[in-house]
């Protein structure tokens, strides 16, 4: 049974896939491990799958283009328990991969690679990625998914294959790595890190990954992936501000020295509360969806809330909300109707009237139709296909 499979992707390497092979071939040998190489190739034209057949690997042919894609392929077709994976650029040195396979075989389902801990040689890494990129979206990661792992996006990992390939990863691009080191966080799985050396890739070419394109890709990527800081956060401080200016101005204009704060600010604190109330419920939408699809794992505050926020819990919340925001307004109306429809003189007192009227109905009418949209959310969808019933 072959214990490790060691996953090159590659797109053009022609320069350093030869001597990559070669340390891979010659660690197995050395330390006695049933292993095998395995190129996943991106689409090369410049004679690496001919290299790596002649090096006496497999070669695998992934047509769809991007570094998640080749991956993707890669594991699939990898007949290693574990695999470990490396760019085919000789930054990373294949011959001293045995402090991944230790701990590996301890019961580790991703072994991370630390290139801040082990050292990284001058040139190795551009001067924005050591000490901006890398760190950056490193400590975001660490804030957001509550993890200790210092080096996010090392391309040189261990792990599991089976572990791993039940986590489902759909990233194309270079953000691939980071979705299994945020998908193997989120669902507990056992991970580490080892200290290794990054040295200078030996192409004479730019590498493929674009700095700002693909740092901001992966932003974007750790923000979906945590709705809780894209929406719920952000959602809660502007609520609890928006809550704040309608109280203090609901009795009156509010004064500071020379100028005071009235109405306006009021109709502003009231749209701030639908748009902070809206910003989480789509907190709660994508948690759910996320949930649903796999992508996070149930834990047991989002089933409590999801068996007490009922469809039917939902429609009488927003109906109430929706209610008490109607009353004031008709209040609002009945003064109109006492002035015979008259022109309203104090439109101060009026408007602290309609704007938290206002506001109330529209939370009640989101309320009520968010309800829906969770019930449809969490429909379970037979696995019964039309075709399939004709």
């Amino acid at each position: 049974m072959i214990e490790l499979t060691i996953l090159m992707p590659c797109l053009n390497e022609a320069e350093t896939l030869a001597i990559c092979i070669k340390k891979a071939k010659q660690f197995l040998l050395e330390n006695k491990i049933m292993g095998e190489v395995l190129i996943a190739d991106n689409g090369s034209n410049d004679g690496s799958q001919e290299i790596a057949i002649n090096e006496g690997v497999r070669v695998v042919s992934v047509p769809i283009k991007g570094y998640g894609s080749a991956l993707s392929v890669g594991i699939k077709a990898a007949n290693g328990k574990f695999v470990i994976m490396g760019d085919a650029d000789d930054s990373y040195d294949f011959y001293n991969l045995m402090p991944f396979v230790e701990k590996l075989r301890d019961g580790y389902d991703l072994v991370m690679g630390n290139r801040f801990k082990g050292g990284i040689k001058p040139g190795a890494m551009p001067f924005i990625h050591q000490y901006l990129g890398n760190p950056v979206l490193s400590f975001i990661c660490r804030i957001f998914f509550s993890t200790t792992i210092g080096d996010f996006n090392c391309g040189l990992r261990g792990f599991n294959k089976e572990k791993i390939a039940s986590l489902n990863l759909v990233a194309t691009g270079m953000e691939f790595a980071l979705e299994m080191v945020v998908k193997s966080t989120l669902m507990k799985c056992k991970i580490t890190e080892v200290p290794i050396v990054l040295h200078p890739d030996g192409r004479n070419r730019p590498p493929h990954l674009q700095t700002w394109k693909d740092g901001w890709q992966q932003f974007i990527f750790l923000l979906i992936y945590c709705p809780k800081w894209l929406f719920f956060f952000p959602s809660l401080l502007f609520f609890i501000l928006s809550i704040i200016g309608l109280l203090i101005l609901l009795p009156g204009t509010l004064y500071f020295r020379k100028f005071g704060l009235d109405i306006h600010t009021l109709t502003i604190a009231g749209v701030t509360t639908i748009l902070s109330y809206q910003l989480f419920l789509f907190a709660v939408f994508v948690r759910v969806f996320s949930i649903n699809q796999g992508l996070y794992p149930a834990q047991k505050k989002h089933l409590l809330f999801t068996g007490f926020f009922t469809l039917e819990r939902g429609i009488g919340f927003g109906f109430i909300l929706f209610l008490v925001g109607l009353i004031m307004l008709i209040t609002l109306f009945h003064k109109w109707v006492q002035l015979n429809f008259g022109p309203i003189t104090d439109l101060s007192a009026s408007f602290r009237l309609l704007i938290p009227a206002v506001t109330l109905m529209s939370l009640g009418v989101m309320t009520i139709f968010s309800s829906f949209f969770l019930r449809i959310l969490n429909l379970k969808p037979k696995n019964t296909t039309i075709n399939e019933m004709a």
